[in-house]
């Protein structure tokens, strides 16, 4: 209170009261509404606590579970398993390796002398190979390289089945080996074998079916696809191992054709030989009987058939 002032009479003062009360209603009643407007009584829409007049909380909605019905996205390409997945270029193909001859075929010699049908002539059952200078058998070194390259290609994703893996007492004759690749609808059929020709002729060459028809012999339908299959096999061959196409058998193209084989003229899948080099040739032998270079010849194998079935 200051000095020179004076409290009000009592009737002044109840008079001022109401017009106070007067000025201060509809203030109230538009503020009221104005808070109402502006969602001050909102439910938050959840149990307990949030009932009204409780506090307000903001939601994030999620998104609806899908439904049942809905299908999933495609596979990539990059799934293993799928077709063309890295890795996996020869899913769902099949191929047939025939190491050529047998190690036991020495054991058996009338058995495997004995004449079989390749359509256009009898040729024997099978034959022992060749071998080097020191003793290392054609059938020993064909059976090592077999194995790796099948182990290659199952890698990337091929069924491969032999035609022998050094299971059986001799052969088979070189009509069944066709007959084998033949009922396994095979994609690719490659016979491994190594040359046994005059000491100083090198390197390597691959076989290609003739197109012949007689007897049960008809390879009219292969020809063209075993070709492809040979020149892939050459240059992947060549590639991986840095030898050479023979000079001393097709002209040294490192391609020639042959219609006297009952493995080739009997096939109904594309097939060829391969012979990976000469055993009687002493630099040829150092290479064929070195552990390190039939892993390479394994390799050129396997990359020659992996990029004909790819083509």
């Amino acid at each position: 209170m200051s000095y020179g002032s004076f409290p009000p009479e009592p009737g002044r003062r109840r008079g001022t009261l109401a017009i106070v009360l007067v000025a201060l209603i509809p203030t109230c009643f538009v503020g009221w509404l104005l808070w109402s407007s502006l969602g001050g009584t909102k439910d938050d829409g959840a149990g307990g606590a949030g009932g009204a007049g409780g506090p307000t909380t903001s939601s994030t909605s999620s998104p609806p579970p899908p439904s049942s019905g809905a299908s999933a996205p495609p596979a990539s390409s990059g799934e293993p398993g799928a077709p063309g997945a890295p890795g996996k270029p020869l899913e769902g193909k099949v191929v047939v390796i025939d190491p050529g001859h047998n190690p036991h075929n020495r054991d058996h010699p009338s058995r495997i002398a004995r004449l079989v049908d390749i359509g256009t002539e009898k040729k024997e059952c099978d034959t022992t190979g060749t071998a080097t200078n020191s003793g290392y058998p054609e059938a020993s070194f064909t059976l090592d390289v077999a194995r790796r390259a099948r182990t290659l290609l199952e890698a990337r994703g091929a069924t491969v089945r032999f035609t022998q893996d050094g299971d059986r007492p001799y052969g088979p004759c070189v009509d069944e080996r066709a007959e084998i690749g033949n009922k396994a609808h095979a994609d690719a059929v490659v016979s491994v074998h190594a040359d046994g020709a005059a000491a100083g002729e090198r390197g390597f060459h691959v076989i290609l079916p003739k197109s012949v028809r007689g007897g049960g012999a008809d390879t009219s339908a292969i020809t063209a696809p075993s070709r492809r299959l040979g020149e892939r096999l050459r240059g992947d061959f060549a590639k991986a191992t840095g030898s050479g196409p023979a000079q001393y058998i097709g002209d040294g193209s490192g391609l020639d054709v042959r219609g006297d084989l009952g493995g080739l003229n009997l096939s109904t899948v594309p097939k060829v030989f391969i012979e990976c080099g000469n055993m009687r040739d002493s630099q040829d032998a150092a290479e064929l009987t070195d552990t390190a270079w039939r892993e390479r010849a394994a390799r050129g194998i396997a990359q020659g058939i992996t990029d004909f079935l790819n083509e």
